[in-house]
């Protein structure tokens, strides 16, 4: 049956966008190289011009010059076609790129939204306003038992502004009264330390030397200041 009918050819995938850019591109390059080629040539046409006396020759050097100058002419449309194609490419191209951005960021929001929809599902505003008015009841609890604690004991709460200015009068007085009758205010005196040997009343030391006590029998001594034995007597 292959052999009757053949075999189906695969078909070659479409160009893309790309690659058509490039081809036009390199077409494009091609025709400006043709340019430049026919504008060293007419150049050449120029000096010859200038360098030839009217007549006959001069005739036949702009003759060849005018048939370059139309091909560049024709070259240079060219050019400029492959240019617009190229642009309208480019177009297609950005257009192309930015469907699939779009393509994209619609397929990450979707996968977000279904995420979130996932997650709102654990999550219930209620149970959240519930445990904001839960941690509102307990930091008022936790300011009154600071504020409990921080009360001070056996302190008067009924002293006003008479009161202070009485008892700062009365201080300004006594402080006046120290003041005159020493010249210095007692609690600005040094501290006298007291006399220690007056209070205790303890007998002065002995001045002089004391005599020694004489002993009952005067007895000899040695070198070293011990009784001397006495020595026995030798007879013959």
């Amino acid at each position: 049956m292959k052999r009757v009918f053949g075999v189906k050819k695969d078909k070659e995938p479409p160009p893309s966008i790309q690659d058509s850019s490039d081809r036009i591109n390199k077409r494009g390059e091609t025709v400006d190289e043709k340019i430049k080629k026919l504008d060293a040539e007419l150049a050449r046409y120029k000096e010859q011009i200038k360098n030839t006396r009217p007549g006959p020759a001069q005739e036949a050097v702009k003759s060849r010059a005018m048939r370059v100058l139309k091909q560049k002419r024709m070259y240079e449309g060219q050019r400029d076609m492959l240019y617009n194609q190229t642009f309208n490419l480019d177009q297609v191209a950005f257009a192309s790129e930015g469907i699939k951005d779009a393509q994209q960021t619609v397929s990450a929001l979707k996968s977000a939204n279904k995420e979130l929809k996932g997650m709102m599902k654990t999550v219930k505003i209620q149970d959240i306003d519930n445990l904001q008015d839960e941690m509102m009841d307990l930091m008022d609890v936790s300011s009154e038992i600071q504020e409990t604690l921080g009360r001070s004991y056996s302190v008067p709460d009924d002293i006003d502004e008479e009161d202070l200015m009485g008892e700062l009068d009365a201080l300004e007085a006594d402080m006046a009264m120290e003041t005159e009758s020493d010249g210095v205010p007692s609690y600005l005196q040094p501290d006298k330390e007291p006399d220690l040997e007056s209070e205790l009343n303890l007998p002065s030391a002995p001045t002089g030397h004391a005599a020694p006590a004489g002993r009952g029998n005067n007895q000899a001594e040695d070198e070293l200041g011990l009784p001397a034995v006495p020595r026995a007597s030798l007879r013959g």
